[in-house]
């Protein structure tokens, strides 16, 4: 199979320059990386191409000989020298740089500081603090440095000495051929020191795990899923990096009588069989308190009414929601004697102008006969 330009593989421009090649030719050993692509059988082939396209134009010397001879001018099977004839300085260099940047390494002396990690706290609040607000305390387990060593993990008097196998950089390099591979240090497991006198409250780690009680502002507003960051509140770092952030996850509990939308409240109102058929005011809750509500006659169930900023205002609008009132209408129950003599009479002067009194009844009926017709 003939070999794909060594340009079109690092995808660059004939008159790239040095930087615009070791850039593309990083980013792709980066991409395609065996180690980070297990389960892709053709990583390895693009890597090994990429490598090859590397190693000849990221040589001056190399580079114009396969400009004017192309394939034949950098294969050692050629017979015209080959990419053997000439040094490998630039590509070794390369070469090791990316796998730093691959294993987090590199031929730098390493300062192995890293930043603590990210904590989640999920806060259960009622309808009404996401609504107006509140402020609360929780408690948190962290990584916390140790206030013993200071994060040094050594005994106090003591000092952490450095790794004597990596000579501090937390890496220990192997040199295969004009390879040079990096990988972490496994004396101090990346660290770059060793703790040859363990501090006695965290043995030698730095860090403890304890209760921290932290003060959280909850805005009004905030709905089902926001989070609230409270910076530098996550696990200590390590090494002295800097702390982690703490997100606190806001969910809601539920409500006995209204459901949220968005800015919008909805509830179910009942109301009863007269009230529905003559109309009439009702009194309905709010979150700020009561509110008069004004029912037409002939209300049937499942009319909506609505009142106008009687909902929420959401943490991110300027525009306070609706309360939303769904309307049941109740069936009287536990009915007396005289109840239930009213209600037949009532009954039968409706049957004798049926279409007039319960025109959605006949109008169901109509169809009824339709169908089985």
């Amino acid at each position: 199979m003939a070999k794909r330009d060594y340009y079109e593989v690092l995808g660059v421009n004939r008159d790239a320059s040095e930087d615009e090649i070791k850039k593309a030719y990083r980013k792709l050993a980066m991409k395609y990386h065996p180690d980070r692509n297990p389960d892709n059988p053709k990583a390895e082939e693009y890597f090994k191409e990429a490598k090859e396209a590397y190693e000849v134009l990221s040589d001056a010397q190399k580079r114009a000989v396969y400009d004017q001879y192309g394939h034949a001018g950098v294969d050692p099977q050629a017979g015209m020298g080959g990419a053997g004839a000439y040094g490998f300085g630039n590509f070794a260099d390369a070469f090791s740089d990316i796998f730093g940047d691959i294993f987090g390494g590199g031929g730098r002396q390493r300062t192995n500081v890293y930043r603590g990690a990210d904590l989640r706290y999920n806060l259960e609040i009622t309808l009404e603090e996401a609504a107006h607000g509140t402020e609360t305390k929780i408690r948190v387990p962290v990584m916390a440095e140790c206030e013993t060593c200071h994060g040094s993990g050594a005994r106090p008097g003591t000092q952490p000495t450095t790794c004597p196998t990596c000579h501090g950089h937390g890496q220990v390099r192997l040199q295969q051929g004009f390879f040079s591979i990096q990988q972490t240090c496994p004396k101090c497991h990346g660290i770059g020191r060793i703790v040859t006198s363990p501090c006695g409250t965290c043995h030698g780690d730095g860090r403890v795990r304890r209760q921290k009680t932290l003060v959280v502002k909850i805005p009004a507003g905030v709905d089902e899923g926001d989070r609230i960051r409270l910076a530098g509140e996550g696990e200590a770092g390590v090494n002295g990096g800097p702390p982690g952030d703490l997100y606190v996850v806001i969910h809601l509990k539920k409500h006995s009588i209204f459901e949220r939308e968005g800015g919008d409240l909805h509830c179910e109102m009942p109301i009863s069989f007269t009230v529905a058929a003559l109309g009439g005011e009702i009194e309905i809750p709010t979150l700020d308190g009561h509110a008069k509500m004004k029912i037409p006659p002939e209300t049937q169930t499942g009319a909506k009414f609505r009142l106008r900023g009687k909902g929420i205002k959401p943490l991110r609008s300027n525009e306070r929601g609706d309360l939303i009132c769904h309307v049941v209408v109740e069936t009287p129950v536990n009915l007396t004697e005289r109840q239930k003599q009213l209600l037949r009479e009532l009954e039968e002067i409706n049957q004798q102008d049926a279409h007039k009194h319960s025109p959605r009844a006949k109008s169901w009926m109509d169809k009824v006969r339709d169908f089985f017709q």
